[in-house]
């Protein structure tokens, strides 16, 4: 039976970042990709959007859709849901796949009072050059509700600083990391070369000995949406396995 692929974005984003990858897979696997609450097309009070909230949302369709040997996909702030999913329904996962990654320490989480300049700034970063596509993701972005971004932003310092580790540390299944960025020692946003290592990907090391890391390098945060193919055929090897 094919295994069923579930998808989760990143913060102030939608499922639509996984079109090209649902096309792909989708005549061949059940695929579920759903807009996380206060997100896209799911509304939400900020209150309810936080890290284990959408662990616990993943981990119920899970159950709810009663998928078995599922491959859990996330990017950015959707690779801490999916690890708090697994945490939340172990059995039903056959494999993690990490898309873009980062890991924001043990430092106290910073409050947003000006989400619309905050997120501007963060995701132009995201681009290494003007495009089309990077205009329409921060156009996005801007839309996410103020209330939600201020709330949500610093919830997932607080997931890494007191989860992210024990989440790692708990993954028996197949981990693929597909990285392109990385944040460095002053918060910016940077292009990963081929034989680089990041504090982040270290971490997954350290935690999972068994994980399987491969560097998509001159692109930027989205590498989905930027080089699709070279994600999908890193999936591939996952997914058959």
């Amino acid at each position: 039976m094919a295994k069923p692929l579930v998808f989760v974005h990143g913060f102030a984003c939608t499922h639509a970042d996984w079109q090209p990858l649902a096309a792909h897979f989708g005549p061949h696997h059940p695929i579920f990709a759903p807009d996380l609450r206060g997100h896209g097309a799911t509304h939400a009070r900020p209150e309810d959007c936080s890290i284990e909230t959408y662990g616990s949302d993943i981990a119920a369709l899970l159950e709810g859709k009663d998928l078995k040997g599922a491959v859990l996909i996330g990017h950015s702030m959707g690779c801490r849901v999916v690890l708090q999913a697994y945490l939340n329904a172990p059995d039903r996962v056959a494999a993690i796949a990490l898309i873009d990654g980062s890991f924001q320490g043990s430092r106290p989480p910073v409050a947003i009072e000006d989400y619309p300049n905050v997120a501007r700034k963060m995701f132009e970063q995201m681009f290494l050059a003007p495009s089309e596509l990077g205009t329409a993701i921060i156009e996005r972005a801007l839309r996410l509700p103020a209330t939600v971004g201020a709330a949500l932003f610093p919830r997932m310092a607080r997931w890494d600083a007191e989860n992210m580790e024990r989440a790692l540390a708990a993954v028996k299944v197949p981990l693929l990391v597909i990285q392109s960025t990385y944040l460095n020692a002053e918060r910016k946003r940077v292009a990963l070369k081929a034989g680089e290592t990041t504090p982040w990907l270290d971490l997954v090391r350290r935690n999972v000995p068994h994980a399987r890391i491969e560097i998509i390098s001159g692109m930027g945060h989205f590498p989905q949406l930027e080089a699709p193919q070279a994600v999908i055929k890193y999936l591939v090897g996952l997914i058959d396995a």
